[in-house]
């Protein structure tokens, strides 16, 4: 059987001749710089978020370029981000000339640990550390209710890289909601890269916030700093949306709830056929904490507490059995096999202390396909295949 890590030809094929007629009505339009569709999609999407405004990019690494620069982050300015992340995490802070400064992940979670960002931000004497950037890693949101208030106490803006978790929400106990990952911070970011839960057909992303001034010097970033045009106010870039791409996305984005449900069946199906084959309490191979967390499990009807855009497991023997999985049609993917502190472009990445759940993860982790039209067959045959390697 053949199971690829993922497929959108079903997604695509369901909703294949809207896409058509949308992407028509744009080439037919001439409108191919921003325009009608790039402004609805934001409308869509801040009203999806619960925020006031959104701003269309390029990328999700646009995003959080984008927004750092609206930041005025610079040259000696340092930023605070976990080591277990997509490079654009990392990027981004070195392409303003700016310092990465690395709080260790939650061995559980894999997102930043609090605990860390705190000690972090005590020992800044010289408050060189100018914002933070939690990742939302693989669909679950970082610990919000504890970074918020590092935020506030250390006054450090805080940008959250959502870009895996559109969507995704955690628990506010003071404000007793559950508000979607981006929203919470000075600014969200988001990707629309083809694989992530809200994906286009090429790049794209978003920036969001509640703050209207934010706003506004986001949108004037992202189009060379002109208003109007042919006068520049500041330096920005060209990070501006696609047309074509808003079009695709303004179609997918009503079916986002139900992929995000089909998401989590699919994590709970595996959690399931895990334990059924003997895993519950075998110690080489841990499954995501969230699928049967009480808490996730107790609003998982009608709350999002994690949208899966990838379903990681740790296991002993990873590469040996990623090799297995791949023999059987299987694909998986490691996300991430080396640490941004250990990136080879950061030059003095051999002086950095070590990370040790960062470290421990890149050596564990493995990405199981669990994709909107994954079959109850499929998972069998992967769960299988694990248990068949592990005997």
């Amino acid at each position: 059987m053949n199971v690829p890590l993922l497929d959108l030809r079903p997604q695509h094929g369901e909703l294949r001749e809207e896409i058509i007629e949308r992407v028509v009505q744009v080439i037919d339009s001439t409108r191919y710089i921003q325009g009608p569709e790039v402004e609805a999609l934001e409308q869509e999407v801040a009203d999806y978020c619960g925020t006031s405004h959104a701003i269309g990019v390029s990328s999700g690494t646009d995003a959080l370029l984008v927004a750092l620069m609206a930041l005025d982050i610079g040259p000696g300015d340092q930023v605070l981000i976990p080591p277990f992340s997509f490079f654009a995490t990392m990027g981004v802070v070195l392409r303003l000339g700016a310092r990465p400064v690395f709080a260790d992940i939650d061995p559980i979670s894999f997102n930043i640990n609090p605990d860390r960002v705190e000690e972090i931000l005590a020992a800044d004497a010289g408050r060189k550390i100018k914002a933070m950037i939690p990742v939302h890693l693989y669909g679950q949101c970082a610990d919000m209710e504890r970074l918020l208030g590092l935020s506030q106490r250390y006054g450090v803006p805080l940008i959250e890289d959502a870009a895996q978790a559109i969507g995704a929400q955690v628990p506010l106990a003071a404000a007793r909601t559950w508000p979607r990952a981006g929203s919470m911070g000075l600014a969200g970011c988001f990707s629309f890269f083809p694989s992530k839960n809200l994906g286009g057909i090429g790049d794209g992303g978003m920036v969001i916030c509640q703050d209207e001034s934010f706003a506004r010097k986001v949108s004037l970033l992202r189009n060379h700093g002109a208003h109007p045009k042919y006068y520049h106010a500041l330096v920005g870039g060209n990070f501006r949306l696609d047309p074509i791409q808003a079009a695709v996305l303004r179609v997918k984005l009503p079916r986002l709830e139900s992929w995000h449900a089909q998401r989590r069946r699919n994590a709970q199906r595996y959690h399931d056929l895990f334990s059924s084959f003997g895993f519950a309490d075998d110690e080489r191979l841990q499954v995501p904490e969230a699928v049967h967390e009480p808490q996730a499990r107790s609003c998982a009807t009608n709350v999002n507490y994690h949208i899966y855009n990838q379903y990681v497991i740790r296991v002993h023997e990873r590469d040996a059995l990623r090799d297995r999985l791949q023999e059987q049609g299987i694909g998986s993917e490691i996300y991430y096999p080396l640490g941004l502190h250990r990136q080879h472009c950061l030059s003095d990445s051999a002086d950095m202390p070590e990370m040790k759940h960062t470290e421990q993860a890149a050596k564990e982790t493995l990405a199981l396909p669990i994709y909107p039209g994954l079959t109850e067959a499929m998972q069998e045959y992967v769960v299988q295949t694990i248990r068949s390697f592990y005997r």
